[in-house]
């Protein structure tokens, strides 16, 4: 069984960064912890690839324990003939991180050059050496770029033979950034290609920036972060550029030319192209008229002044190596989206073999979500369209194949938010309420549901003008799957119109709602904190098997813990024996669950107080679900987790209704959004 994967190129670049974090996502959602490791770095500077992986990947370790050597001290040994000295620091440094961690990924030596043993680079025998020492299994990598069919072909079988000639346990073999219509031949392991996707290999307009020394006059860090797909250098009369503007380019143009600086940014502004942003050569400045026109447009492009001269600010610009990084996350997403469409992870999984830990970690379970949700694609409703965090989970969402969504608005306002942001959500249908030829539909169907409450044909068709009821009618009409909406609304503005239409399952007298509570080495399920707030016996009991069955579909095993302010029979008092009866509930209703109650929150997350309070009992002290007696007791302790212990609160996530929608927080992140929508995408695989 292989505890380590060792990511080995054939040449230099290649992108073994995108096959390191696709092999990284899949080994995260087996393993409680992972480690990553680099036999050589260069000396200056923390290593990209490392750093990359350390942050998303949450590895509290320093970076000098997860590398070998430096280039300049292998070197120095190898030149005294200390080849054997070099390897066994490198394999000693292996071994103090592996065992600390449940599995390692390795990511091999970059090319710096290639020698004469027969044709091979000279690094390749130094890391198929390292892999057979560490007993890790070998992907081997290979740069397709610029590469026909037969050529990455023929570089892959080359990959293949070499590798196992040299003795080494070859797991498969990727040909990565090649072109369209390109396979992978056959060999005795699996082949795979991953298609050249201009997001993880195009640099940004700030990279751009770094590299030929420019300032930015105009745009902020959403500018700057815009893909650089391609260079238009402006030099002639306006209609000619105009004619030669392409998608994602940066334009370079004399710094004195503001005819095509207006120009460039009008079309932008237009919408007739979607641009990166502008690059202002010689050192001018432009004229101050017209960049206040420029800002006026809002286009939000970014305007760099650049020292050299057109020729050589290209040149110069072809030149940058684009990678995934920290500090560009987008271009993470991509890369994962870019490995994960084109590689059979579950294949992997089991060649691999690496044991599934039995307990789930917040890292394991986070990344899990987006796993499960591409194995059942579902389609989702997002009716918040114009949001700025919408928008850019759109984009995460669409690049890893978690969900078909639909965005509800005007289409002209969110095609023109996501140019401001340069975000890409072309893939994502886009539905106005205001328009949509199902409006009428979806009234009548409304008017006929509240019909016993006096809504009229006339009012339902104001009513489903609001994105929220449009897009819970589009769930309930089959249209899609489930909803996730909140960024900008209130909880009761989003779950009221599911109450309403949706409504909740025959065996369930009330809807609920969990929170998965991501504590710093387990993750726990909260109910309910955030929709009822005093619940009786038999609706403590419906939230308790609810949360149940929400735990064991995430993959948490479900040990229940009713709790109160008495342990067992230690107190009495109304509140006490709501929580006493809704146990016994619980326990005919679904025998063979483990449930505890009445029980204190000590007792039951502590193996030590529950030894004294309720020796004997399965739940106490091990407890994964916590069912709150009311709504304050439940929200305000979440809420102190959450804070005091640093934990990640994901939810609240709805139960109990015939269709699942979910709510955001209006503060909700990006990633926040992403884990939702996973969550209500797994939701509408289990109905």
């Amino acid at each position: 069984m292989a505890r380590s994967v060792y990511v080995a190129g054939l040449g230099p670049g290649g992108g073994k960064s995108t096959v390191a974090l696709g092999l990284a996502e899949l080994l995260s959602r087996r393993v409680e912890r992972i480690g990553v490791f680099r036999p050589l770095v260069a000396g200056s500077g923390p290593d990209a690839t490392l750093s990359l992986l350390r942050e998303r990947y949450r590895i509290d370790l320093p970076d000098e324990q997860l590398y070998g050597a430096s280039y300049a001290e292998a070197a120095g040994l190898v030149a005294d003939g200390r080849r054997e000295e070099l390897i066994s620091r490198i394999v000693g440094r292996y071994r103090e991180l592996e065992r600390r961690c449940a599995a390692v990924l390795v990511v091999g030596s970059d090319f710096d050059d290639t020698g004469d043993n027969g044709g091979l680079p000279r690094e390749l025998a130094f890391n198929a050496r390292l892999a057979t020492e560490f007993g890790s299994v070998v992907v081997a990598v290979v740069d397709g770029i610029h590469r026909d069919g037969a050529e990455v072909a023929g570089a892959v079988r080359s990959a293949y033979h070499s590798l196992t000639e040299l003795g080494t346990t070859v797991l498969a073999v990727i040909a990565n950034r090649v072109g369209a219509e390109v396979n992978a031949p056959a060999l005795p392991v699996p082949t795979y290609v991953i298609p050249e996707v201009p997001a993880v290999s195009a640099p940004t307009v700030a990279e751009v920036a770094a590299a030929l020394d420019a300032s930015v006059l105009a745009g902020d860090e959403t500018a700057t972060s815009r893909d650089v797909l391609d260079f238009v250098v402006g030099a002639a009369h306006v209609p000619v550029l105009l004619d030669h503007l392409v998608e994602g380019a940066l334009v370079i143009t004399p710094g004195d030319r503001a005819d095509l600086l207006v120009a460039v940014s009008a079309a932008h502004a237009a919408g007739l192209v979607s641009l990166a942003g502008i690059a202002l050569t010689l050192g001018e400045q432009p004229d101050p008229r017209a960049m206040r026109l420029v800002e006026r447009l809002g286009t939000n492009l970014a305007v760099l002044s650049v020292p050299a001269d057109s020729f050589h600010a290209v040149a110069a610009a072809g030149r940058i190596s684009a990678r995934p990084s920290a500090a560009n996350p987008r271009k993470v997403e991509a890369a994962l989206g870019a490995f994960e469409s084109s590689v059979d992870s579950a294949e992997l999984a089991r060649r691999l073999d690496v044991t599934r830990s039995p307990r789930v970690t917040p890292m394991m379970f986070e990344y899990a979500l987006i796993d499960r949700a591409r194995a059942d694609r579902r389609r989702l409703v997002l009716p918040e369209g114009t949001d700025e965090r919408i928008l850019r989970a759109t984009e995460i969402l669409l690049r890893r194949g978690v969900a078909d969504l639909t965005l509800l608005g005007n289409p002209d306002d969110i095609a023109r938010r996501a140019r401001e942001l340069g975000v890409q959500v072309d893939a994502a249908r886009v539905v106005d309420p205001a328009t949509s030829p199902w409006r009428d539909d979806f009234a009548a169907r409304y008017a006929q549901l509240r019909r016993h409450k006096g809504v009229t044909l006339e009012l339902a068709h104001d009513v489903i003008g609001d994105v929220n009821y449009f897009g819970t009618m589009m769930v309930h009409t089959g249209h899609v799957d489930g909803m996730v909406s909140g960024a900008t609304h209130t909880t009761a503005a989003t779950i009221r119109p599911a109450f309403e239409i949706i409504k909740t399952l025959p065996e369930v007298s009330v809807a609920s709602s969990v929170f998965f509570m991501l504590l710093a080495d387990r993750v726990l399920v909260y109910g309910d904190c955030a929709v009822n707030p005093d619940p009786d016996a038999a609706q403590l009991a419906d939230i308790a098997v609810s949360s149940a069955q929400t735990a064991a579909r995430f993959g948490i095993e479900p040990r229940v813990a009713m709790l109160s302010y008495s342990t067992g029979t230690s107190g009495s008092g109304d509140d006490v024996r709501k929580v006493a009866a809704a146990t016994d509930l619980v326990r005919k209703r679904c025998p063979d669950l483990l449930v505890e109650g009445p029980i204190q929150y000590d007792a039951a997350i502590d193996p030590t107080v529950a030894a004294t309070k309720l020796p004997g009992s399965k739940v106490a002290g091990r407890a994964t679900v916590f069912v709150f007696p009311d709504l304050n007791t439940g929200n305000n302790t979440y809420k102190a987790v959450q804070r005091s212990a640093g934990a990640v609160a994901v939810g609240p996530v709805m139960q109990g209704l015939r269709r699942p929608v979910n709510d955001l927080s209006r503060g909700a992140t990006v990633a926040d959004i992403v884990n939702t929508v996973a969550i209500t995408a797994i939701q509408a695989a289990a109905r």
